[in-house]
């Protein structure tokens, strides 16, 4: 290792030394953490197949800086989920309406969109949705949401989802986490009325802890305010 290599020469032979042989250590450190950040960004959810939280935010922020006022950042949550896993199905019930929510969300986003399953019964997604175009096509989403669900046994399910979006023209940033948290708050304010909400300004400046809404999982340890 170059911090205990012994070299016999000139003060300046030595330090050029020292610098080749570390190098090639440099280099080694460079690329495992480069490495480690593809495979975390590859990691999906074993339930749904969706992007895990951080492969789905490597993905979202591409969309996010490459459309600019085209794109459309979303949350979703599942309403009345805990009923759902208490009920008669149980929590085989409950992944099964985990599955196909979220293969209701990847139908929806298309191939070019990111859709991620961050915890629980909660999602985002990153599309590129032309400004004229957000509302009918956040009314689909809601609409295609709330299909039942087949589980075991043939049985169905009533399901319903509560959905909030930021665009980057309204809220003046492409900032991912900026974008996320006024989502967040504008799904909240929608809560059980059946229809999604898209975020203003004042939806970005509900006060958060580690990036969430107060209340929210995940805003129960000790962090900065956002």
């Amino acid at each position: 290792m170059a911090s205990i290599a012994r070299v016999h020469a000139p003060s300046g032979q030595r330090a050029l030394i020292i610098t080749s042989l570390a190098v090639p250590l440099t280099g080694w450190t460079v690329h495992a953490v480069s490495l480690h950040r593809k495979l975390a960004a590859a990691r999906r959810d074993p339930l749904t197949g969706l992007l895990g939280r951080d492969g789905y935010t490597t993905r979202a922020r591409q969309i996010t800086d490459r459309y600019g006022d085209n794109a459309l950042v979303g949350i979703v949550d599942l309403d009345h989920f805990k009923d759902i896993n208490d009920g008669p199905g149980g929590h085989a019930a409950g992944d099964r309406v985990l599955a196909a929510t979220a293969q209701r969300l990847a139908a929806w986003a298309g191939s070019r969109g990111a859709v991620g399953r961050l915890g629980g019964d909660e999602f985002a997604f990153a599309v590129r949705i032309a400004p004229a175009r957000r509302e009918l096509r956040l009314a689909q989403l809601v609409t295609l949401l709330a299909q039942p669900v087949q589980i075991d046994g043939g049985a169905l399910v009533g399901v319903a989802a509560s959905v909030g979006a930021a665009s980057p023209d309204i809220l003046d940033t492409t900032d991912l986490s900026v974008l996320q948290r006024a989502a967040d708050a504008a799904m909240y304010a929608g809560k059980h009325t059946g229809r999604a909400v898209l975020a203003d300004r004042s939806h970005a400046t509900v006060p958060s802890i580690n990036g969430r809404r107060a209340g929210r999982p995940g805003t129960h340890t000790v962090g900065a305010a956002a």
